[in-house]
């Protein structure tokens, strides 16, 4: 047996080696235990930073100035072992920002760029993302150069600008400040299948309706980043092309303008790689040979000139000069008829008819042959879809209004989901404000905060009501693209004012009474709304025998309806709420499943997201004023008392018809209290059952009320980028 096979022997031999290579993993055997790892998942012991490095401090002092001239001059300096297209890696490192960038989506505000997540598998590997691990290691030196004051994340992106910019775009700007994660983000759902490109029908209640592609998803295939360039389960036809087209870019944030302008200003510039044999390339990155260190499909018939590279399997420029950013994409595109064929690679694409030689761009390696151009499936949907068509048209007659849309939207793809503008850094921050940012005004920090409070105490409004305004305000905040949470209070705005899940008529009446404090004492309605939950919670605890304050910082602003992008919001909608023990319907995700989900994107660790819950129950705070989970005969103090009962082994716990449980006294069989999967999972759950039983210690009743505060804290600080600007 050697080296290779040390994993497969059945005998388990002891050494930590043996161990690691052969031992099945706890999800291995129990498939649906609740898996806490998305809660922990960039965890101190992943990140080889000193604990006290700051990046967005670091970055502070960047030379950016000498970043960029290091980039440009990156662009034209070609490398034997990955030669340019014509001399130029504009096109490659376009591509890599936009592929790092497009993973986006708003149903939950995950991908996207600002993590560097780009760097690891499954994304290293996805096969649309093929030859990008050659654009990062350009960009190496680089990193390598600028060291802790550049992120991978902020250099990718950055260096897709600085292509443009070397090739005749103005930018619209750019903003630092993307943190390193140091391994792949686990919280993201790809897809189900368990094949590269897999066929779309996997994804679809209904192919032909793209609308019915499943929950968050956003890509037609496994492995790519938006549609098949070849067409639907790589069959071309482009009016189809064009629905999907629509969907995955709607599903990314961008409306039928922005899609166009990005398609074909991407297109505009650089190529696509298929003069070969794909099937000679290598295995992706992630299953290299190891001497080949994380690059993958390595390419045998590869020589030093370009035209040798094979990529996507289609091949071919979409315009006349592609290192250069013009109109020469609507030239070609509407200027000729085309036809439908395949590349030397084999990949479906079309060529133009009767092209005149002048208009057909030179090769890529030897920079005086002429080659036939070429369109994918998607851009030949531009031209056939009526809407897309008649937004072209515009473009085509007005060129700088076409530069300012395109530039508008690189760098909304590339900075959506870095959230409001106070996170980005650096001296191209642009000065407008754009909607999609979610601006908030600064709202007063010269108010008499205890006045406020005071005036709240004496409102009338009870604590429960207090308390979960301020978490439906709170609650909305999502880690993974920022966006949502208290500031800018648009729980007083459409839609959030009447969604469900906020209770609108409780809410009304809160407002009603809240509002007018805020307009009295001169702080914003968003402040308010988190003191009066402070207030309660402040009650709550000294009710229980603690003295705590609940920290507070004001200056929250107040957003109006038209800083609010109405439509945008609704994916933030909540469908299910664990803490307040409510969901709405039926659900795909178990009730414990859709509560981790809501804790990881409030950024809470498992220890956090016990506390908070087990709080939120004796607080009786359930939506709707249920009883379920309110383990105590003190509802409304800040006890321990749902921890204390739910391990209590004087009780047991017994399903009942409609989905809930009964616990009952062992000796009497008499029903004490109720409870949903969502308040048992903490007693099932081993790993929660451990934090649990902490909080259920006799001494540890203080600890449990502080802690509560500092969980509650960090919910309602989530949002405030402000103090960090």
């Amino acid at each position: 047996m050697d080296g290779n096979d040390i994993g497969k022997c059945p005998v388990m031999h002891g050494g930590p080696m043996n161990m690691t290579l052969s031992a099945r993993s706890n999800k291995d055997w129990w498939p649906n235990a609740l898996n806490l790892d998305v809660l922990h998942q960039h965890g101190a012991r992943t990140n080889p930073m000193d604990p006290d490095f700051d990046y967005r401090e670091a970055v502070k002092g960047l030379d950016y100035d000498g970043v960029k001239a290091d980039l440009t001059a990156l662009m034209t300096d070609s490398q034997p072992w990955w030669p340019a297209d014509w001399g130029h890696y504009g096109g490659l490192m376009i591509r890599m920002a936009w592929h790092a960038a497009g993973t986006y989506r708003t149903s939950d505000g995950r991908g996207g760029g600002s993590t560097g997540d780009q760097r690891f598998a499954p994304l290293n590997s996805w096969p649309d993302n093929a030859s990008l691990d050659k654009a990062r290691r350009l960009l190496w030196p680089i990193k390598k150069k600028y060291g802790n004051a550049l992120s991978w994340a902020d250099l990718m992106l950055l260096a897709g600008n600085v292509a443009y910019e070397s090739m005749g775009l103005k930018t619209f700007g750019f903003g630092f400040g993307r943190a390193d994660t140091w391994a792949p983000g686990i919280d993201i759902n790809w897809g189900e299948e368990t094949e590269w490109l897999a066929p779309s029908e996997n994804r679809y209640e209904d192919l032909d309706d793209p609308s019915t592609m499943a929950g968050s998803l956003a890509a037609v295939h496994m492995g790519l980043i938006y549609v098949n360039p070849e067409g639907v389960n790589g069959n071309p036809d482009p009016a189809r092309t064009a629905l999907h087209v629509r969907e995955t870019f709607l599903r990314m944030a961008m409306n039928d303008e922005e899609t166009a302008a990005l398609t074909c200003g991407g297109h505009t510039v650089g190529k696509a790689h298929g003069n070969g044999d794909a099937g000679a390339l290598s295995a992706e990155p992630e299953g290299g040979a190891i001497e080949n260190q994380g690059f993958g499909w390595m390419n045998p018939n590869q020589t030093e000139t370009a035209d040798s590279l094979v990529t996507s399997g289609i091949e071919g420029a979409w315009t006349t000069e592609p290192t250069k950013f013009d109109m020469g994409y609507f030239k070609l595109l509407f200027g000729y008829e085309w036809q439908l064929t395949k590349s030397p690679a084999g990949a479906h694409q079309w060529e133009p008819i009767d092209i005149k030689e002048e208009d057909m761009p030179v090769d890529a390696g030897d920079g005086v042959t002429r080659r036939m151009p070429m369109m994918t499936d998607a851009d030949m949907a531009m031209k056939v879809d009526p809407a897309y068509r008649a937004i072209c048209e515009k473009f085509m007659a007005d060129e700088e209004y076409f530069r300012d849309t395109f530039a508008r939207a690189w760098f909304k793809l590339t900075h959506r989901d870095m959230g409001p503008k106070a996170n980005y850094i650096g001296p191209e921050v642009p000065e407008e404000d754009l909607i999609w940012q979610d601006p908030v005004p600064a709202g007063s920090t010269s108010y008499d905060v205890e006045a406020v409070k005071a005036k709240i105490a004496d409102s009338g409004l009870s604590h429960t009501d207090m308390i979960n305004t301020a978490w439906d305000s709170a609650r909305t905040f999502r880690g993974s693209d920022k966006r949502g949470g208290a500031n800018g209070a648009r729980i007083r705005l459409a839609p959030q004012r009447g969604w469900e899940g906020n209770e609108p008529e409780r809410l009304e009446a809160v407002l009603a009474v809240l509002e007018p404090i805020a307009a009295e004492t001169g702080a914003s309605v968003a402040d308010v709304i988190v003191l009066a939950g402070n207030v309660a919670v402040e009650a709550a605890a000294k009710a229980a025998g603690h003295d705590v304050t609940v920290p507070f910082t004001p200056g929250r602003g107040d957003a109006t309806d038209a800083q609010t992008d109405a439509e945008s919001f609704a994916p933030l909608e909540p469908v299910a709420d664990g803490f307040r023990n409510w969901q709405k319907g039926d659900m795909d995700a178990s009730t414990e499943e859709a509560m981790l989900d809501r804790a990881q994107l409030l950024g809470l660790t498992a220890q956090e997201m016990t506390v908070l819950l087990g709080g939120m129950r004796v607080l009786g705070t359930n939506y709707g004023g249920t009883e379920h989970g309110v383990f105590t005969d003190r509802k409304g103090q800040l006890t321990s008392d749902f921890f204390v009962n739910l391990t209590d082994m004087a009780n047991s716990w017994h399903p009942v018809e409609g989905g809930t449980y009964e616990l009952r006294d062992r000796a009497t069989g008499a029903v004490k209290w109720t409870a949903t999967r969502a308040d048992l999972v903490f007693g099932s759950n081993s790993i929660l059952r451990a934090y649990a039983e902490v909080y259920a210690q006799d001494d540890n009743a203080g600890k449990f009320a502080r802690d509560f505060v500092a969980a509650w804290t960090k919910v309602m600080m989530n949002d405030r980028f402000d103090l960090a600007a």
